[in-house]
């Protein structure tokens, strides 16, 4: 069985994000989505929400590719996480050559700790490219239009937090 993880933090989850799962989902039979817990970024939104956030929108691609998709928060190296899932492989999306950069040292750094997960990186479709949580939530937090970069539940989830 392959196994894939696709980490991040996901405050909140993107259509970016949603593309880089429904295309990971077509390479593995199962796909573990890996929710950082990262108190140094301090998320909008508590890890319980960003859970629930992912298994709604992912409930539909699970459905549609035929395979599981479990979402598994985790606070430790991502390797770790890696070998607690069973993924042979954990999936990057890269948006432009800074995502790159900083991808390719953490691959190294994850290969010296334990060169049997390998990493595969797939570059989010071009509409998609410029979409980065961080500014979606700036976007929203200055009452712009955000529905081109969310689904239409997280968006009111967004607006409830940001506008209470």
């Amino acid at each position: 069985m392959r196994i894939g993880l696709y980490p991040g933090t996901f405050d909140p989850v993107t259509l970016g994000h949603l593309d880089i799962i429904r295309r990971s989902a077509t390479m593995v039979d199962r796909l573990v989505i890996g929710v950082a817990i990262n108190r140094d970024k301090g998320p909008l939104f508590s890890l319980e929400e960003r859970v629930a956030m992912i298994e709604e929108a992912t409930r539909d691609i699970a459905t549609e590719v035929g395979i599981e998709i479990v979402v598994h928060p985790f606070e430790n190296l991502l390797i770790h996480c890696a070998r607690d899932v069973g993924a042979q492989v954990i999936i990057r999306g890269l948006r432009a050559v800074t995502d790159f950069e900083y991808e390719y040292q953490m691959v190294g750094m994850n290969r010296a700790m334990d060169a049997s997960v390998e990493t595969v990186f797939l570059m989010a479709e071009a509409r998609h490219q410029a979409i980065a949580s961080k500014l979606v939530k700036e976007i929203a937090r200055l009452d712009g239009d955000i529905s081109r970069f969310v689904t239409p539940e997280v968006r009111e989830k967004l607006l409830d937090k940001l506008h209470r």
